[in-house]
């Protein structure tokens, strides 16, 4: 054949990779056209998509021609092991000229009478996305113009599913996050709460979240945390740690055993996952909140006649990792009529290049003992502004009513 770079060869397979009407296909369409191009460029009689599952141990058949069984029956194979194991694992091409249980752990491809198979990696933005490989069932040895053909085909499609998982990751988590915060607060008499919630600018959604609900005995729950990371993962395991926090809360009153609950949990389940997390049990009958601390800020709390502070507590490791080996500690803090208590995450107060400090005391600042809503409006002028805040920011006012006070609706 002529040289790679101008071969009448080459220039084929780029343009069947650069054809413009791609763009307007979905991902699906996308894989199913690429894959027939490529049997009918190399004179194959099999060309097969295999994707790295989230735990990134597996690769799954997503699409193919020429072996749909493949796809139908959902095969399976270990990243290292096999032949598209193996391809996955040294991120390399691999060229195969004996197809059978010895070199292959998925009996489709022998049973096919395959006799040679080539493969190459799918790697967009430096991840792994999946494994491209074709088959024929007459022996031939692939040329070194051929290889480099079919990674370029695969190059094209690791863009086209790194793209479509990330635009898919999002959606998914945005509509987790928003099914998972509280549509509307709890309404308790002489008791106001506002809350606010804004995605960050350049993670997106993430794991923030906040979450209040009522409990027996005129108690009401009043959650503040931050999974570490973002994306759809940091979302699901939001998600998860609210739901068992709101169970744990059910069945103990000291907010530090639900607390170590809920660490008991993220150990055993949520492996390499970290949180931190406040947990306030606020007594609206006693005029007083009790508060756990797992690695998470101190809220403000904002007294009538005295300067706004933050609320004295033991902070306590976060959850996760095992950290909290000596058991976690609640502190009890008065609520007098007309107290307010802003819980928040750390979005809210860091930015790059400040010093966290500054940005606590400019929060200290914006908090004044008034109605929760207007408290929120004033607080996400004065750290955000007209600036996007980079991570995700979640925050909740609460305020012990004075007498007299006026409550619409």
């Amino acid at each position: 054949m002529a040289g790679a770079g101008s071969s009448p060869f080459r220039l084929r397979v780029l343009d069947a990779v650069t054809d413009g009407a791609l763009k307007e296909l979905d991902l699906d369409h996308l894989l199913a056209v690429l894959l027939e191009r490529v049997r009918e460029l190399l004179a194959v009689d099999t060309a097969t998509v295999l994707l790295v599952d989230r735990s990134g141990t597996l690769l799954v058949a997503r699409a193919t021609a020429g072996l749909e069984e493949e796809v139908f029956q959902g095969v399976r194979v270990p990243v290292g092991k096999g032949f598209a194991g193996r391809v996955a694992e040294s991120r390399a091409p691999l060229q195969l000229e004996q197809v059978d249980e010895s070199t292959v752990v998925n009996p489709l491809l022998w049973e096919h009478g395959l006799e040679v198979l080539l493969g190459v990696p799918m790697i967009a933005e430096g991840e792994l996305t999946g494994v491209l490989h074709v088959g024929s069932t007459t022996a031939r040895w692939f040329t070194e113009e051929e290889i480099e053909a079919l990674q370029l085909v695969a190059d094209r499609l690791a863009v086209a599913v790194y793209v479509d998982r990330t635009r898919s990751e999002r959606a998914a988590a945005a509509m987790l996050q928003e099914s998972l915060l509280p549509s509307q607060l709890p309404s308790t008499a002489g008791w106001e709460l506002a809350a606010r919630y804004v995605p960050g600018a350049e993670s997106g959604v993430g794991g923030d979240w906040y979450d209040v609900f009522d409990l027996p005995g005129g108690r009401m729950g009043v959650v503040i945390g931050d999974v570490v990371g973002n994306g759809l993962r940091a979302a699901v395991v939001m998600g998860r740690l609210r739901s068992a926090l709101r169970a744990y809360a059910l069945e103990h009153a000291d907010p530090a055993v639900v607390l170590d609950m809920l660490d008991r949990k993220a150990n055993h389940f949520e492996h390499d996952t970290m949180a931190t997390v406040a947990y306030a049990v606020v007594d609206t009958a006693g005029h007083r909140m009790t508060l756990a601390v797992a690695g998470h800020l101190p809220p403000v709390l904002a007294v009538p006649g005295e300067a706004a502070r933050f609320a004295d507590v033991r902070v306590d490791p976060p959850v996760g990792f095992n950290l909290a080996s000596s058991g976690r500690r609640s502190t009890t803090v008065e609520l007098p009529p007309g107290a307010l208590v802003v819980l928040y995450t750390d979005g809210l107060v860091e930015r790059r290049g400040q010093d966290l400090d500054a940005g606590l005391e400019r929060l200290r600042g914006a908090v004044t003992p008034m109605e929760p809503e207007a408290v929120c409006i004033q607080v996400m002028a004065a750290l955000v502004g007209d600036q996007p805040a980079t991570d995700d920011v979640a925050l909740v006012a609460i305020r012990h009513g004075q007498p007299g006070d006026r409550h619409d609706g």
